[in-house]
């Protein structure tokens, strides 16, 4: 007989252990199915792994100009790649534990294996056909039988998404990586070209170029960081470049060519010619499509849209009792918006009440390169194609007392304003800290700030927040330090 639960979250990834925990919070009788790793592809493969790296890459960085910091160090200090990745999977590794932690505290049943939806409310889970990446990190106690069926009231698809490939270019783990690869090579290559510039790209090239590669990266766009406020990406491409980095836009890479260590990219730039950059490796980061295969969606009739299952903004599918969230219910595809998602999802169908629909305007953004770039809200150029008659208020890091005690000069703060209304729209950063500084804007747009009230508030000096407010007052003709 089958196993009977309240709710069944297909995935662990950050969208569906937090929508788990959150159900089991709520008293609902919850299991969470995976067939790999617990924690996803975040945890596992992506933002965690990816921050420890660029944190190796940043101390790095700081170590070749101590000098404008008035200190010595006899000696080269360089990378020990196995040594770097050993710490960033270590991370990673200590983090996983806690997911089957967290699942064993709220009473949250594990099933391993790979899941099926063979009607509203079942399920039924066989082995795991997929090959795991690496050795599985040791299973939490709380597991149930790997095969079986198992029926629920909600059933919750978190099935996350995995690195796009472009037909003739898909990678092949040796010569063309996704993110998987670039998160443990064995040895550094001397060159490297990254294909695509959105947050995946830019971060790892950021990484490579710190670790001494010699990186080249193509974006068929006119700007890198294509959903960033153009301005901030201006100000972010001329530091990327300035430590060496070279950056084609406008640009594709048409074709490649393998060798026997390198690949040469056939890059078609915006005036229709050719070039040829040979490299001994290449990353695919062109996107990220749904994990909506084998589940059952299409004989269910689950409606989907270019690779991502079709959600209200509760995470309900057009079938009664199955829900989607995090980067399988589409863009932005972000770990943040993925927990949001399932907490949203998991107390709209426990009947809370004043239970809000996620609201993907005010879901931030944040690019961990060197400079960092930080967002929420609309673009400058969003808001004027929505017809919004907008102040604009910025300010450089160039006046801001602790980004130059710190040597992070080299930065901006933008946002944007509803001239009527006084409305926060959006709020653009780039430079030191920023994916730490951006929350401040978000909270302010949750609670409907206005700027009177941004204006009126009072930031710790001195700090790089300061720049935040001083924003604020240049939108508004009133800013005091520049």
């Amino acid at each position: 007989m089958a196993e009977n639960y309240d709710v069944i979250i297909i995935g662990s990834g950050p969208g569906g252990y937090v929508a788990a925990v959150r159900a089991g919070q709520l008293g609902l009788k919850t299991a969470i199915v995976e067939r790999e790793h617990l924690g996803g592809i975040c945890l596992n493969w992506g933002c965690i792994p990816t921050k420890a790296l660029l944190r190796s890459a940043e101390i790095l960085d700081h170590s070749t100009h101590l000098k404008d910091y008035g200190l010595v160090l006899e000696g080269k200090v360089s990378a020990d790649v196995k040594a770097v990745v050993a710490r960033s999977r270590g991370v990673s590794a200590r983090l996983n534990s806690g997911v089957g932690f967290l699942m064993k505290k709220n009473k949250v049943d594990v099933i391993w294996g790979e899941a099926k939806i063979t009607k509203p409310g079942e399920i039924v889970v066989s082995k795991n056909s997929k090959p795991v990446v690496e050795p599985q990190h040791p299973l939490p106690k709380n597991i149930k039988s790997q095969e079986g069926t198992y029926t629920a009231k909600h059933i919750i698809i978190a099935t996350g998404a995995r690195p796009r490939a472009l037909p003739g270019i898909e990678p092949d783990g040796k010569l063309i990586w996704t993110y998987f690869e670039a998160l443990k090579p064995d040895v550094l290559p001397k060159s490297l070209i990254v294909m695509g510039s959105g947050a995946i790209g830019i971060e790892f090239a950021s990484f490579y170029r710190s670790m001494g590669v010699d990186v080249t990266v193509v974006e068929v766009l006119p700007t890198i960081m294509p959903v960033e406020d153009a301005e901030v990406t201006a100000i972010a491409r001329k530091q990327l470049e300035k430590r060496g980095m070279k950056i084609f836009t406008s640009a594709k890479v048409a074709k490649v060519e393998k060798g026997a260590g390198s690949i040469t990219a056939h890059v078609e730039t915006a005036d229709g010619k050719i070039q040829h950059i040979t490299a001994d490796r290449m990353i695919s980061a062109v996107g990220v499509q749904g994990n909506i295969e084998n589940l059952g969606l299409e004989t269910l009739g689950v409606k989907t849209d270019r690779g991502c299952v079709v959600v209200d903004g509760y995470g309900k599918t057009n079938v009664p009792g199955i829900y989607a969230i995090g980067d399988v219910a589409g863009p932005p595809m972000l770990a943040h918006k993925a927990e949001h998602e399932g907490v949203v999802c998991v107390e709209k169908l426990a009947g809370l009440p004043n239970v809000h629909p996620t609201d993907k305007v005010k879901v931030p953004g944040c690019t961990y390169c060197q400079p960092q770039v930080a967002s929420v809200g609309l673009t400058e150029a969003k808001a004027k194609e929505l017809g919004r008659d907008i102040r604009v208020g910025r300010f450089s890091f160039a006046a801001n007392g602790k980004a130059i005690a710190l040597g992070e000069d080299q930065g901006l703060c933008k946002v944007i304003f509803d001239k009527k209304t006084g409305e926060l729209l959006g709020a653009h950063m780039v430079g030191a800290e920023v994916t730490e500084l951006i929350q401040g804007f978000v909270i302010a747009m949750n609670l409907e700030t206005t700027e009177e009230e941004l204006m009126h508030t009072i930031f710790p000096h001195p700090t790089v927040s300061e720049s935040m407010k001083e924003a604020v007052l240049d939108a508004y003709g009133r800013v005091l330090n520049a």
